[in-house]
């Protein structure tokens, strides 16, 4: 399609340096045939061109020697489809070889996600000199070694390469050769050649080694390791300035991966390319040596499976038991008995790795002990080179609980696994899951190349234009905690950014790090000793730059290891990072090959950290008659901190939870610090008195249930629905406290009185008449509907975040702080109404069977949740402000691609979000030419109120506007650029009517209108064309037609 270049399929070259490809000799000749012919010209053998071509069609010896001569040091450019991000088209350096099909290195197939069973690509040849230069200096292999999505190493060693590095660095027990001493690794390689010693021998050896000192100088030394001989011979390859101990371990996947990043931080990236390479030769002979393979027998089934899918059964049948005599509901029991088949596989799968990783053996002193084990299956997992724990567990394990196609859980498991081979029905319901994956497959990819599309067109006319904005604003950057546990620590967060502020050591008052620097992994080494946990750091949310960004706010450029450049393309980076590992996302969250997957509730919270317990704020509670502290609060928080006050830890408490120590107690990690029942919410009061009910009639708004088991009545409130008369459904059913003296007891300051309404299902645990003390229960509401609520995962949760859709039955956040009381109900829907501290009431209304969070006389803060359900981002925008509604979309997008082990930095979906804020709306013009509620571009508005405090007057005051990814794509001010995405003929039409003109500042109307893109080389261009003058350009009549708009304002001229 494309001239100079062709397609082939693609086979292994594992002889090959990172820089190279195998070109077969016939497409060679072909793609440089018009630089063979010159080539002959100028050499004299051929006298014209035609002489020249008869010559190569009759493939003369002496053409074969110009071809050699004409492809050296010519890059050519290697593309596999689909491009998904910019390390699908590479360059390499051609080696020309025999047969038809190129050779691939091996360590670049993870970047172009390709495999040997067939795949093409196509080859195609930079011809100017410029393109040339670029393909070398900007494309070649060996300059992009880390993914520009995570900054991780994207030349890491896979599959058999992991293997054998894995193999010979592993450590047996007893092996041949135990306990020698080499004089050096020369003498260890020659015993293990003649046999002597085995590969997994543990010895000590002295080794010469490199290190850097404090300056970063380079010194050799000498030292004596007690190592394995495997692991002395491949200290061998190590770079100058990576010293033993690097791999000196047993190396898996994970490891090696930080063993190739770490050499490029240390050595830099020449001595790293060589360093893989190496590693690559080196695991590819071991793996040969170590000749493993694997049989049925290495699956080995655990003796206690048997015992645990029968205590199993024994559990279903119990709740089946109680189901059938009505203790639970049909809801619970299903959820109830896929819980217990969950944990039954958990275990079963548990007790087979432990079964599977270790062996007995004997020491050399005749000891008998355990080491890991030295079995196939295991060691292939282990080592990250194929297969995992949960596969696994389906050939020795049990298959475990299965999806149906529609998503939701059959609750009869698989019992057997692969090893044992399934029955009929097993077989049959294993079909079920497997269909559903390949039909999942193929909706998959096209869902994601337009998600791809879409965030692309959002983002293609954000690149890096000037060095430093100069805001004052930033991000506070905190670690990210989920239940406790330290999902992403504060270091890989902030990794890369630019300080905004000087990071200050909390003890000594040492300055880490000085506003305006870049944190590099060195700098994090310092903050992490010093404890810090939270920095802040600039982000592209705040930067000021119009049109564009600035390299500070943007930080390092993660596929370089350095800070960006201007000129770099970072929306469409971003937006790469973010489609390309879209595909891998599952449609649904459930499907691991049909295998379902789901977590049980939690009810209680362990401090994994020891120090001191401190309430937030937040935090209310009161405390019962058996002096027990009951939390009250809806959003309470409590902190572990540590002897230097340094919160160690944040842990959220729901209400109703009985916290088990107090605040400022001093405690140990894995004590229990709350307790809560997670299948009901209770209802609790906060005053003592005498209970008086109000509406609560039974048959009317109560039904009586009586438990056949126990004989207690309870009184459930009834849906109104399904209430009788028209007047019975206007009824709320509530209680109201009275005092000794028969007087309604009043909320703290204020005349309302206390009174809890119950919602509908909530069973009321209280008597008319009853005396209660403060703390007690009220009402149980019943959760089963949280568990089944519809979890949108995957792809279309991610679609749905950047689209800023509002969720179906989003919760509501409450406008102002003030009081909560309920008003007069209407039919079908609950009147809620807040009143601020200036006594304005705002009311809000809401259906019948939502759950209202907040209850009567509790305060509620701006932006406090009052009514469950998912967040609205539009909400939290106007509510929390920027940077909360930030935070809520990197966090559930990240939560997303946790769950499929993807790493994307933060700054991607940073950069996305900016761009979905970049419309405003006026709200006090000031002095300004707008008017009030008028929506236009961000940048404009800056540069409005630039000019008009420039003159004394009053700038402009403006909320963001928050638009979903095609909305923002389409609302751009160019229009030429919004057309071609989508609705052309609306777009143009409207374009027309409005005399729009475009300044063709993005990626897309360049590209459309064949000019130079501004960006990278051609930012450079672009800005020399506007120094020199409009006219004087020769080059651009040569576009074949003149913009004259474009000439005189090229996409910086703000900035330039």
């Amino acid at each position: 399609r494309v001239d100079f270049s062709g397609r082939s399929v693609i086979v292994t070259g594992p002889e090959l340096k990172l820089h190279q490809c195998g070109l077969p000799k016939k497409m060679a000749l072909e793609l440089f045939k018009p630089f063979i012919f010159h080539k002959l010209e100028v050499l004299g053998m051929a006298t014209t061109i035609k002489a020249a071509k008869r010559m190569v069609d009759a493939e003369e010896p002496i053409v074969w020697d110009i071809l050699e001569d004409v492809i050296r040091e010519h890059p050519v450019m290697l593309n596999r489809a689909p491009t998904l991000h910019r390390l699908g088209i590479q360059a390499f350096e051609p080696v020309l070889i025999e047969g038809k099909a190129i050779q691939l290195h091996p360590l670049v197939c993870a970047a172009f996600n390709a495999d040997f069973d067939g795949d093409q690509m196509a080859v195609h040849v930079p011809i100017s000199l410029e393109a040339q230069m670029e393909a070398r200096t900007l494309m070649l292999a060996s300059n992009n070694i880390l993914f520009p999505a995570s900054g991780e190493p994207s030349i890491v060693p896979s599959q058999d390469i992991v293997l054998g590095l894995y193999y010979m660095t592993r450590e047996r027990v007893a092996a041949k050769g135990e306990g020698s001493m080499f004089i050096n690794v020369a003498e260890a390689q020659r015993a293990y050649e003649t046999g002597e010693v085995s590969l997994n021998a543990k010895v000590l050896v002295r080794i010469s080694e490199t290190d850097k000192d404090e300056k970063g100088e380079v010194f050799a030394r000498v030292k004596r390791y007690e190592t394995t001989v495997g692991r002395a011979i491949l200290s061998e390859i190590l770079p100058p300035g990576l010293p033993f101990p690097h791999i000196n371990k047993a190396l898996k996947k994970k490891e090696i991966s930080k063993l190739i990043n770490a050499a490029f931080r240390r050595c830099g990236i020449r001595e790293t390319v060589i360093f893989t390479d190496q590693l690559m030769y080196t695991g590819f002979t071991y793996a040969t040596k170590a000749g493993l393979s694997i049989s049925i027998d290495d699956m080995l089934v655990p003796p206690q499976k048997k015992q645990i899918i029968s205590t199993a059964e024994q559990e279903v049948k119990e709740i089946e038991a109680q189901y059938t005599s009505g203790l639970v509901t049909q809801g619970e029991r299903y959820n109830k008995v896929v819980d217990i088949w969950g944990r039954a596989g958990d275990q079963v799968a548990k007790a087979m790795m432990e079964q599977l990783g270790s062996e007995p053996v004997t020491t050399l002193d005749g000891k008998q002990t355990t080491q890991e084990s030295f079995n196939a299956i295991y060691m292939m997992a282990d080592s990250g080179a194929r297969g995992s724990v949960a596969q696994i567990r389906q050939l020795a394990g049990m298959r475990g609980l299965m999806a149906k196609p529609d998503g939701s859980i059959i609750e009869t498991p698989i019992t057997a696994n692969f090893r044992e081979g399934l029955n009929v029905l097993q077989y049959f319901i294993s079909t079920h899951g497997a269909r559903k994956g390949l039909a999942d497959t193929a909706l998959k990819t096209a869902n994601s190349g337009y998600l791809t599309r879409r965030l692309v067109d959002v983002t293609q006319d954000l690149v890096v234009i000037e060095d430093d904005c100069k805001t004052e604003n930033g991000l506070v950057v905190k670690a990210l905690v989920e239940g406790g546990e330290v999902v992403e620590a504060l270091r890989e967060r902030i990794l890369g950014r630019v300080a905004q502020g000087d990071v200050i050591h909390p003890e000594t008052g040492k300055v880490l790090v000085v506003s305006g620097t870049m944190m590099d992994e060195d700098a994090m080494d310092e903050i992490d000793a010093a404890g810090i946990d939270e920095v802040k750091v600039r982000t592209p949310l705040t930067c000021d730059t119009r049109y564009g960004l600035c390299a500070k706010c943007y930080g390092r450029d993660l596929g370089r290891g350095s800070m960006v450049n201007v000129g770099e393309a970072v929306g469409v980076i971003a937006a790469q990072s973010i489609g390309e590992p879209g595909t891998q996302l599952t449609m649904r969250t459930f499907h691991i090959g049909g295998a379902a997957s789901r977590t049980a509730a939690a009810s209680s919270v362990e401090a994994k950290s020891t120090g001191t317990l401190k309430f937030m704020p937040t935090m209310r509670h009161v405390l019962n008659a058996r002096k027990e502290v009951i939390v009250i609060s809806r959003s309470g928080e409590i902190i572990i901190t540590d002897d230097a006050g340094r919160e160690r830890e944040r842990r959220k408490v729901p209400y109703g939870a009985m916290m088990a120590v107090k605040d400022g107690a001093k405690i140990k990690a894995g004590l229990t610090l709350a307790t809560w029942d997670p299948h009901t919410r209770p209802i609790i009061t906060e005053y003592a008195g005498e209970v008086r009910f109000d509406n609560v009639e039974e048959g009317v708004t109560v039904a009586k249930q009586i438990d056949e088991t126990t004989g207690l009545s309870s009184l459930v409130v009834i849906d109104p629905k399904r209430r009788g008369s028209a007047a019975n459904k206007g009824l709320r059913p509530a209680v109201k406290l009275v005092d000794a003296s028969g007087k309604e007891i009043k909320q703290n300051n204020s005349d309302a009185p206390v009174a809890y309404t119950f919602q509908v299902g909530s069973i009321i645990t209280v008597k008319n008449g009853q005396q209660v003390g403060v703390g007690e229960v009220m009402a149980r509401i019943p959760q089963e509907s949280s568990k089944t609520r519809d979890i949108t995962g995957g792809l279309p949760r991610v679609a749905e975040l950047f689209e800023a859709r509002s969720p179906k039955d989003a919760g509501v956040l409450a406008e102002v702080t003030g009081t909560v009381s309920f008003g007069k109900d209407t039919k079908g829907k609950q009147r809620l109404v807040i009143t601020d501290f200036d006594g304005m009431p705002h009311e809000y209304l809401i259906l019948k069977d939502k759950h209202v969070t907040a209850h009567d006389g509790q305060i509620v803060n701006k932006g406090e949740s009052i009514v469950d359900g998912p967040a609205d981002p539009h909400d939290i925008l106007r509510l929390q402000g920027m940077e909360a509604l930030a935070r809520y979309i990197t966090d559930e997008v990240q939560d997303v691609y946790r769950l499929q082990g993807v790493k994307i930095n933060d700054k991607h979906i940073e950069v996305i979000v900016r761009q979905m804020l970049r419309r405003v709306s006026i709200v006090d013009p000031g002095e300004t030419r707008f008017i009030a509620g008028e929506q236009l571009e961000r940048a404009e508005v800056l540069d409005e109120n630039d000019k008009v405090v420039k003159d004394g007057k009053k700038p402009a005051h403006y909320n963001y506007n928050l638009l979903g990814i095609t909305k923002a794509s389409l609302s751009t001010d160019s229009f030429i650029s919004a057309a071609s995405f989508q609705e052309t003929t609306r777009v143009l039409t409207e374009a027309a009517i409005m005399g729009k003109k475009d300044d063709l500042r993005g990626l897309k109307e360049n590209v459309i209108v064949g000019r130079l893109i501004p960006a990278g080389t051609g930012l450079a261009y672009h800005r020399n064309r506007k120094r020199v003058g409009p006219r004087a350009s020769s080059s651009s009549a040569s576009y074949g037609f003149v913009i004259d708009d474009a000439e005189d304002k090229a996409p910086e001229d703000q900035a330039a």
